[in-house]
C-alpha cells in the first residue's frame, strides 16, 4: 500500500489579544468587503490587483542553465521551488557563483509557506545557504537523498537546524496555504528527482524540471507515466517543462547504455583509470563502482564533495558497493596500476576541484604517470569549455590518455530531447505552456516545439527572469511586469554576497583587458602645486622599463594639467583634479597606444 501523508502547516494571524487564529481566504475576502463598504473606497492593498489570480514568477533559470528558482503566489500565500546557483562565465572575473536576486521575496517572506526542492543538483540547491536565512528560514520539503544533500550544504555554512527540512515521498500530498502539491518520480542523473502537480484555486500546474524518460534506469525506477497521465486527465491549466535539450531531436540515451560503455572501457584499459564525474551523479557513480569491482580494481576517492556525497548515498542505500573496494591513496602502492581506479571531482574544469589539481601536478596524493587513462564523464556546461580544454591539454602533457564526450559516448544527458518533450505535452494536455530551465534560445526552441503539438502560439509564454505569468479563474493568462520584482544577478565572491555589482565587474573586465595605470601626485595643500614629479605605476598596461619616453610624456602632461586646472579654483579641490587627470590622461594614453587602461589618480597632500 502506498504511503500517503499530508503536511498542513498553520498560517498564524495574531489578533489584538495576542492569541493565534487561522485566517482563511474566505474570512480575508469578507473582511476586505466590509472595509470597502465602510469607507466607500477600494482597498489599496499592494496585492489587490492580483489577489484572486495565480502569479508565477521565475526568479532564475529561464535565461541561463542554472540558478533555478521559481515563486508561485496566490492571495496571501507564496511557495518557492528550488534555490539554485549558476557558474560564472569568462565575463565575470573573480566571481565564484551567481544566485538569484531575492529582494522581493525578502520583502514578502512572511507569506512564504514553504520551499520545495525537486532534486539535489547544485543548480537547484546550491543557493540554499545564501537565500534561506534571508527569507526567515521557511520550511523545506524534499525527497530523502535531496534532504540529506541540503542538510550537508547547510552544515557547511553552520546553518543546520535553523530551517526544518521535511522529508517527503513521491506519494505524499503537501498542503501549503492555497496550494496543494502532489509529486511524481522522473528520471534524471540523480535519484529522487520529482515533478510536481500543483493544484491552485484557478487550475492545476505541472512543474517538471531536469528530467528525461529513461526506460532502463540504473536503479530500476522508471518515470511514473501513470501519474502524469492521470494528472493530465484531471485537466492541466499550465505545463512548465525543462528546455535544456529542446534543440536536440530524438530521444536521450539511457544511463544504462553509458554503463555498458564504462564497462567496455575498463576492460580495455591496462593502466590506471582516473574517472571524473559530477559528485551528485549517483547513477553514474554506481556504474563506475560496478565496473571497478568487475575488473578487480580498488578505488581511490578524491574531492571533498565526492567523498561527502558517496557517504550520504551509501548511508541511505542509494549506492551499493563491494566491501573494502575503497582504499586510501597510500595503499595504492601495494597494487599494480591495472588494479587501481581513481574517482574524482572536476569534470567541469573547476580550478579547485580534484581533476584540475591533478592536471596541474599539485594534487597531494595523485600524480599523473605514463599509461594512465583519464575519463571525463560529463558534457561542458556553457561557459566552462575553455577551462576544460586547458585541463585536458595539461593531462596529455603529463602523459595521460584522455577520453571525453567528443571521443567516446561516455556521457549522456539527464535532460529530455524533443520526442520526450513532446510526449510530456501529449500526456499532460495543457492549455498553456511555459518553457523553463535553459538559455533563451533553448526556451524559444521549446516553445516552437509546443506549436507542433497543437498548443496555440498565444498560449505559449517564454518569460525572462522577473517577469510574471498571471492566470485567472476564467482560464486566461497574460504576462505582466511588477516594478517591485528585480531580476538581476547576485554575485558570490569569497565571503561576499551581493557586494560585487556590475560596476565592480566592469572594472575587473577593464583591468583584465587593458590593465591599470596609477598616477600619484604629491601636492602642496595650500596652493595645490606639485611638490615633485608625479610617480607612475603600471600593472597589466605597459612594461615600465621599456617605455621611458611614454612615462616621461605622461608626467609632463600631468604637470600641465595640475598647473592649468589649479588656476581655475580659488582653493584646492582634489576631487575635481582627480577627475580631470583621469579623463585627460586616459584620452592621452588611448591616442598613444589605442588602449584604455583604468587610470587611478592619487593625491597626497603635504
Amino acid at each position: 500500500m502506498m504511503r500517503r501523508q499530508n503536511f498542513r502547516p498553520p498560517r498564524p494571524n495574531h489578533n489584538r489579544s495576542g492569541s493565534t487564529a487561522v485566517a482563511t481566504p474566505q474570512k480575508t475576502d469578507r473582511l476586505e468587503s466590509l472595509i470597502e463598504k465602510a469607507t466607500g473606497l477600494l482597498t489599496t492593498s499592494r496585492y489587490t490587483s492580483s489577489r484572486q489570480n495565480l502569479r508565477i514568477i521565475p526568479m532564475g533559470g529561464v535565461e541561463e542553465v542554472g540558478e533555478n528558482m521559481t515563486a508561485l503566489e496566490f492571495g496571501d500565500d507564496i511557495i518557492v521551488i528550488d534555490m539554485g546557483l549558476a557558474f560564472p562565465d569568462d565575463t565575470m572575473p573573480g566571481i565564484d557563483y551567481i544566485i538569484p536576486d531575492t529582494k522581493w521575496l525578502e520583502e514578502n517572506k512572511r507569506r512564504i509557506r514553504g520551499v520545495i526542492i525537486t532534486h539535489g543538483h547544485l543548480d537547484h540547491i546550491g543557493a540554499v545557504p545564501y537565500i534561506l536565512p534571508k527569507l526567515g528560514d521557511p520550511p523545506v520539503y524534499t525527497m530523502a537523498l535531496t534532504a540529506a544533500f541540503v542538510k550537508k550544504r547547510l552544515e557547511e555554512f553552520s546553518l543546520l537546524g535553523r530551517s526544518k527540512i521535511n522529508t517527503i515521498t513521491k506519494d505524499d500530498v503537501l498542503a501549503l496555504g492555497n496550494f496543494k502539491l502532489r509529486f511524481f518520480r522522473v528520471n534524471h542523473s540523480i535519484p529522487d528527482s520529482v515533478g510536481i502537480c500543483i493544484t491552485t484555486p484557478v487550475g492545476q500546474v505541472i512543474y517538471v524540471t531536469d528530467w528525461k524518460f529513461d526506460h532502463t534506469p540504473v536503479d530500476g525506477k522508471a518515470t511514473e507515466f501513470d501519474k502524469i497521465a492521470r494528472f493530465g486527465a484531471e485537466g492541466i491549466l499550465l505545463l512548465m517543462s525543462d528546455s535544456t535539450n529542446a534543440i536536440k531531436p530524438g530521444y536521450c540515451a539511457s544511463e544504462r547504455e553509458i554503463g555498458l560503455t564504462i564497462d567496455r572501457t575498463f576492460n580495455e584499459i591496462k593502466g590506471r583509470v582516473i574517472f571524473a564525474n559530477f559528485s551528485t551523479s549517483i547513477s553514474r557513480i554506481q556504474q563506475f563502482f560496478d565496473a571497478a569491482a568487475k575488473y578487480n580494481r580498488k578505488v581511490i576517492v578524491t574531492g571533498r564533495s565526492m567523498v561527502n556525497n558517496i557517504e550520504i548515498a551509501l548511508s541511505l542505500g542509494y549506492l551499493k558497493i563491494q566491501p573494502k573496494i575503497i582504499i586510501k591513496s597510500e595503499q595504492a602502492k601495494k597494487f599494480p596500476d591495472n588494479q587501481i581506479a581513481i574517482l574524482t571531482t572536476g569534470a567541469q574544469g573547476e580550478d579547485a576541484a580534484g581533476l584540475a589539481r591533478i592536471a596541474r601536478g599539485d594534487h597531494k596524493t595523485v600524480k599523473i604517470k605514463k599509461g594512465d587513462t583519464t575519463i571525463v564523464s560529463a558534457s561542458p556546461i556553457p561557459g566552462n569549455e575553455r577551462a576544460i580544454s586547458a585541463m585536458l591539454s595539461n593531462l596529455t602533457r603529463l602523459g595521460s590518455h584522455v577520453i571525453y564526450n567528443k571521443t567516446l559516448d561516455i556521457h549522456t544527458s539527464g535532460h529530455a530531447h524533443q520526442e520526450e518533450l513532446k510526449l510530456m505535452m501529449a500526456l499532460t494536455k495543457p492549455k498553456f505552456f511555459m518553457p523553463i530551465h535553459g538559455e533563451h534560445h533553448m526556451i524559444v526552441a521549446h516553445g516552437e516545439l509546443a506549436k507542433t503539438m497543437g498548443i496555440p502560439e498565444t498560449n505559449i509564454f517564454s518569460l525572462d527572469n522577473g517577469q510574471i505569468l498571471e492566470l485567472n479563474s476564467a482560464k486566461e493568462a497574460k504576462v505582466t511586469e511588477d516594478p517591485k520584482i528585480s531580476s538581476g544577478y547576485v554575485f558570490i565572491d569569497g565571503l561576499g554576497i551581493g557586494d560585487v555589482g556590475e560596476v565592480v565587474i566592469r572594472d575587473r573586465q577593464v583591468m583584465a583587458q587593458d590593465g591599470m595605470f596609477v598616477i600619484i601626485m604629491t601636492l602642496d595643500r595650500r596652493n595645490g602645486k606639485l611638490i615633485n614629479q608625479p610617480d607612475i605605476i603600471s600593472r597589466g598596461f605597459i612594461y615600465m622599463k621599456g617605455n621611458d619616453d611614454l612615462i616621461r610624456e605622461v608626467k609632463h602632461e600631468v604637470r600641465k594639467l595640475v598647473e592649468s586646472k589649479g588656476k581655475e579654483k580659488l582653493e584646492p579641490n582634489w576631487a575635481y583634479l582627480r577627475n580631470i587627470v583621469r579623463d585627460e590622461i586616459g584620452e592621452y594614453l588611448y591616442q598613444k597606444t589605442e588602449r584604455r587602461p583604468m587610470v587611478l589618480p592619487v593625491v597626497i597632500e603635504i
